[in-house]
């Protein structure tokens, strides 16, 4: 069976867009015909492909439609590559320290040489994959070292996790606080964690190597990395930066390491496996600044 290619593509601008409105501006088409695309494609299906809320969101079915869509789109941009005048957006998936410390580096480096512009998606490394499983992205950083179905995999490197608090935090809940200090259990228990969302584990996954009770301490949250590093420099409280992150505070003495064992999340490149010249050349810089910067793969 043949999926017409502007029914896949409606879609896909539809869940880019946020609204059937918003994607007829886009397509130059009426709302009423985007309305009659996505029926069209529903039929095909036999499924419920697009819930019509605010933003619209795609159905577990509709996620193979849309991979499908924006593969096509990005193999029509390769054929063309110079002699379209628009440039092509690249939707890659990326967690939030990684952004903030050697991600966007090899993006300039590929913007530099071709026409091309960047939609990044920002989510927790242990969840990037799943952009690629629905279709949003079409590459990502992620902790899963499993090919995603239809993509393939290459190791980045390991980001080096260390707790982290100024000398004034550390003085005022810890007994004792610098390099090679064990953790203060009491304190712990008491002093205030920063985490960046809900779903981050890196304070609790330390808190209990460190024998305290992840739901004793309480809790900031500041979901934003530099911000959340801000955050543990202006003594809101102690929390797990990026060695890349942290380092330059800790010599400057603007922060003092906790003590306790170090966290390492690996981290890996997963692209659809496309024969795509434009993907390659970015996954191409992306991987040789992970594996310049980051710890290698244990």
């Amino acid at each position: 069976m043949r999926v017409p290619v502007e029914l896949v593509e409606t879609l896909a601008v539809i869940l880019d867009e946020g609204s059937l409105d918003a994607a007829a501006r886009r397509l130059h088409i009426t709302p009423s015909a985007v309305s009659q695309r996505v029926r069209a494609l529903e039929r095909v299906a036999g499924q419920v492909l697009l819930v019509r809320s605010k933003p619209a969101r795609a159905t577990e079915a509709a996620h193979r439609f849309v991979r499908y869509a924006r593969q096509l789109a990005l193999l029509e941009r390769d054929a063309f590559e110079g002699a379209d005048e628009e440039a092509t957006s690249v939707p890659l998936a990326v967690n939030a320290d990684s952004l903030a410390t050697w991600f966007l580096p090899p993006l300039a480096r590929v913007a530099s040489a071709r026409d091309v512009v960047f939609d990044l998606h920002r989510d927790d490394q242990d969840f990037t994959a799943g952009l690629l499983e629905s279709g949003t992205v079409v590459g990502a950083v992620t902790s899963r070292r499993v090919p995603v179905a239809g993509c393939r995999v290459s190791a980045l490197g390991a980001l080096r996790y260390e707790a982290v608090a100024t000398p004034a935090f550390a003085r005022r809940w810890f007994a004792e606080a610098g390099v090679g200090a064990g953790p203060d259990r009491a304190g712990l228990a008491s002093a205030p964690v920063v985490d960046f969302d809900r779903r981050d584990e890196l304070q609790t996954r330390w808190l209990r190597g460190a024998g305290v009770a992840a739901d004793a301490p309480p809790r900031h949250r500041v979901p934003a990395s530099q911000d959340f590093a801000t955050a543990v420099l202006l003594g809101l409280g102690w929390a797990l930066l990026p060695t890349l992150q942290s380092r330059v505070h800790v010599e400057r003495g603007e922060l003092v390491r906790l003590g306790g064992d170090d966290i390492v999340v690996p981290l890996y490149w997963q692209q659809w496996n496309l024969a795509s010249p434009l993907l390659d050349a970015v996954a191409e810089e992306i991987v040789a600044e992970a594996r310049r910067v980051l710890e290698p793969v244990a």
